[in-house]
């Protein structure tokens, strides 16, 4: 079987996945990492491949679905293989609406699953950026009757290092996307590191435009993505022998 790309970190494969991954002989996934379709329109493309999340299950023992949460309640009992441990909200520049008469959504859903022990489960919570410290004065206190109070001033870390937030501000890739539903690399990469060790292993079913094969190839880890649409294969091919390199807070360069 024939990547459609590879290098020496990732490797897209052209198929659907219930074909492919038997053929792989995968023992050593850490995590899957996903963007499936959502099934809420009459697009050709858009159609929820049916039990996916139980072979999902053969795979891994974690797992970052994004998704709507119409998507989530109506496929609700697919993911009965899985326990839930958390969610992330992607807040987006713009938005859609699918009916005139409901808010326009700026908001996608991606949802940790795992399977087994959670204390057996890789969690490496990203972080904020280092603090800088700062001293922050207090007016004197009288004597109290309790005794001394301690210094009238407190040492504060001021942005950090604190747990990242599960709301997450990413401009969407709308005017330079080569995928529907394009994910913006800098929303995936925390997602990969929390799941995945260095030089670790993950797998998106669905990969589109590989951003996810892109998040696992800048933070040094290994990725296997299989995408069915030849059409998007050749377009993400093209962006990942590109070496496009990704602004973090949310660009490229």
């Amino acid at each position: 079987m024939t990547p459609y790309y590879s290098d020496d970190l990732v490797t897209l494969y052209h198929g659907k996945f219930e074909e492919i991954l038997p053929r792989l002989d995968l023992i050593d996934v850490d995590a899957i990492v996903t963007d499936p379709p959502y099934a809420e329109t009459n697009l050709e493309w858009d159609r929820w491949p049916d039990g996916w999340p139980s072979i999902a299950a053969q795979y891994a023992r974690s797992m970052w679905v994004f998704g709507s949460m119409r998507m989530f309640l109506d496929r609700r009992d697919e993911f009965g293989d899985w326990k839930l441990s958390q969610d992330i909200v992607w807040e987006k520049h713009n938005g859609s609406s699918l009916a005139a008469d409901r808010f326009s959504r700026v908001h996608e859903h991606a949802l940790h699953f795992y399977r087994g022990k959670w204390s057996e489960i890789r969690h490496e919570v990203p972080t904020t950026p280092d603090a800088t410290p700062r001293a922050v004065r207090r007016k004197a206190k009288p004597a109290h009757h309790q005794g001394a109070r301690g210094p009238s001033y407190y040492t504060s870390e001021d942005g950090g290092p604190r747990i990242m937030r599960s709301v997450m501000y990413h401009r969407s890739m709308h005017g330079r996307a080569i995928n529907e539903t394009e994910k913006p690399v800098p929303l995936v990469v925390p997602l990969v590191e929390y799941a995945v060790p260095p030089r670790g292993l993950v797998v998106d079913l669905f990969a589109g435009s590989s951003s996810t094969l892109d998040a696992a190839r800048i933070t040094g880890r290994r990725a296997i993505g299989i995408e069915q649409r030849e059409s998007q294969c050749e377009k993400a091919a093209d962006r990942l022998s590109s070496q496009i390199v990704f602004d973090l807070s949310g660009g490229v360069s």
